[in-house]
């Protein structure tokens, strides 16, 4: 009887586990989609945990700077698709080796949750990466590629996931990159992104949770995320329905660069 009533008192949350690797404009669409419609009300708070491949996701802020263009030409040249992301920051990198988040909410005031939203998503992030082995603590590591105060690291050494949020009336988005596997692939593509952009970055800042835990890959990092989860909210397996995939559609061409 107490385990039901612990249960009840958990929020429930909807866990998507569609991606679009091959079309990362419309894998954006779709969480941007989702945030719109939690918003309206026509669908509750929900989870995207998925597998991108490789693209580079830009900010509003990226696409103002005077070396955009190159950038972009940069991260072609790379092997990796451009899209412009919903969060705010710089450019951050997806890989096939990487995990994305994209969780909607229903917020009456979204500001004034900001830092709350933030500390709860990274502290489950790093939950789920200390339950690996991972010396998993958050906060930002000087240097580190799209810095932000709610990043987790290892060690305080090296970056492993980045967390963004973007907020609209009824609604807020929060967004999170995980780097399982393949940190050279990472640094690979941002030197030459980041050097067009004029930023400042310290390549050795960027890591993966199989840097620090030999071993660890994509499925064990994607189960430990879906287990420390469950510690916060009742899951419960979705599918994306039409509307919100029609909505996408229409949604697409504003996330291509």
């Amino acid at each position: 009887m107490q385990a039901n009533t612990h249960n009840a008192q958990i929020p429930p949350l909807r866990l998507i586990r569609t991606g679009f690797p091959d079309r990362p404009a419309f894998g954006t669409a779709v969480s941007e989609a989702l945030l719109k419609r939690v918003a309206e009300g026509a669908l509750p708070a929900t989870l995207r945990l998925h597998r991108p491949a490789r693209e580079l996701a830009f900010s509003k802020q990226d696409r103002s700077a005077p070396g955009f263009r190159a950038a972009v030409g940069a991260a072609r040249a790379a092997g990796f698709e451009p899209v412009l992301r919903l969060a705010g920051g710089r450019a951050a990198v997806f890989t096939e080796g990487t995990l994305a988040l994209a969780w909607s909410s229903p917020q009456a005031r979204p500001v004034e949750g900001t830092g709350d939203r933030f500390e709860l998503f990274s502290t489950i992030v790093a939950g789920a990466l200390n339950g690996l082995g991972v010396d998993a603590r958050v906060g930002e590591v000087p240097g580190e590629y799209c810095p932000g105060a709610w990043s987790v690291n290892a060690r305080g050494a090296v970056k492993l996931a980045g967390i963004g949020q973007r907020m609209i009336r009824g609604a807020a988005h929060l967004g999170a990159v995980v780097v399982a596997v393949g940190s050279a692939a990472v640094r690979g593509a941002l030197e030459p992104v980041y050097a067009a952009l004029d930023l400042d970055w310290e390549p050795g800042t960027t890591g993966s949770v199989e840097d620090e835990v030999p071993g660890a890959g994509v499925d064990q990092v994607e189960a430990a995320l879906i287990a420390e989860l469950s510690k916060s909210f009742r899951l419960t397996e979705a599918e994306l329905d039409p509307a919100t995939l029609e909505l996408a559609a229409e949604l697409e061409r504003s996330h291509y660069v």
